[in-house]
């Protein structure tokens, strides 16, 4: 692996095999060990501010945005990792990607001031559904029919939950879903544009850096729009709340871990094999809603915990009967 011949080359001296292979696995455990730990302290903290608000959520986002940047530069800036160089017609061709990444984000937040966040992990299960669809529509790739059958458990476990969710409302059932479709859109983008060169030093971790520069761009209007009439009002009643400082250091924590929870999870996909970062994904979402239920005591009947535990449980089951029949795909072609 590339991963382990960069750690083999750190040193003067080679390292022995079963070196070399303890220092990868404990680096790849760190990964995701801290996707989980920064997705958790996200969460917690967006939730928190939202609550504090009264619900709400498009300035709360562009926040969550724009507090990336000042670790973005701060990394270019000190050399940690290379700056990326593009020019105006890479940025045209990135837009789609940005806007789609806008939206998604845009209605997860949304979704999460409107229901308890484990209803909207539980309806996030569902974006390899929607996944499958378009790119059965705009891309013509169609899978085999147990892909398509393994998807079955994951709608059926949503409908259960949704229907016994407390918390249940359209606005946190149709964001959430709206993501799902943004979120979709954003990787039929990038699969359109996947061979077309986007300028230099361009590593995953740099590409999220500049969507998220763009999203900042491109949502500031739109939440000024939406929000400018009620914000004022939301933000003294969330301070009456928690304090200014409190409120403050709430929305800082929740733009810094937004981004660093993005970041690790880009190096934790780009280390390990696809299905052992789908099992991790799934546990992910299961951590952060046992991490949310405990934190929030939002109450979930057996009918919510059978219906979740039967989406996030389909995830899986799809995740790896897709890998099976890509490896399969890939075989026959070489």
């Amino acid at each position: 692996m590339a991963a382990a011949a960069e750690d083999a080359a750190a040193g003067a001296v080679p390292q022995p095999a079963a070196q070399v292979s303890i220092a990868r696995r404990l680096k790849i455990g760190s990964y995701f060990l801290f996707w989980y730990l920064f997705n958790i302290v996200y969460n917690i903290s967006n939730k928190t501010v939202l609550n504090a608000m009264g619900g709400g959520g498009w300035i709360v986002a562009w926040l969550q945005l724009a507090l990336g940047i000042p670790y973005i530069l701060l990394v270019w800036g000190l050399g940690i990792r290379k700056a990326p160089s593009i020019s105006l017609n890479d940025v045209q061709k990135l837009l789609p990607v940005a806007a789609a990444h806008t939206l998604g984000h845009l209605f997860t937040v949304l979704s999460f001031g409107a229901v308890a966040i484990s209803f909207t992990h539980v309806v996030k299960a569902l974006e390899p559904f929607v996944n499958v669809v378009g790119s059965a529509i705009f891309l013509q790739s169609t899978f085999p029919l147990p892909v398509y059958a393994s998807l079955i458990p994951v709608v059926a476990g949503v409908i259960m939950a949704s229907v016994s969710e407390a918390t249940f409302n359209w606005m946190g059932f149709l964001t959430a879903m709206g993501s799902n479709f943004a979120f979709t859109a954003r990787n039929i983008f990038s699969k359109k544009n996947m061979n077309t060169p986007k300028g230099e030093n361009m590593t995953p971790m740099n590409l999220y850096a500049v969507l998220t520069i763009l999203s900042t761009v491109i949502l500031l209007p739109f939440a000024v729009i939406a929000e400018w009439h009620v914000f004022p009002r939301a933000w003294q009643m969330a301070v009456a709340a928690m304090t200014l400082p409190k409120l403050l250091i709430w929305v800082a924590v929740s733009g810094l871990f937004f981004y660093l929870y993005n970041e690790v999870a880009f190096m934790a996909l780009d280390s390990v094999h696809p299905i052992t970062h789908a099992v991790g994904n799934t546990v992910k979402r299961v951590v952060i809603i046992i991490a949310s239920v405990l934190v929030f005591k939002n109450p979930i009947d057996w009918r919510g915990w059978l219906g979740s535990s039967i989406a996030i449980g389909g995830v899986l089951l799809y995740s790896l009967v897709k890998n099976h029949y890509d490896t399969l795909a890939a075989k026959r072609r070489t």
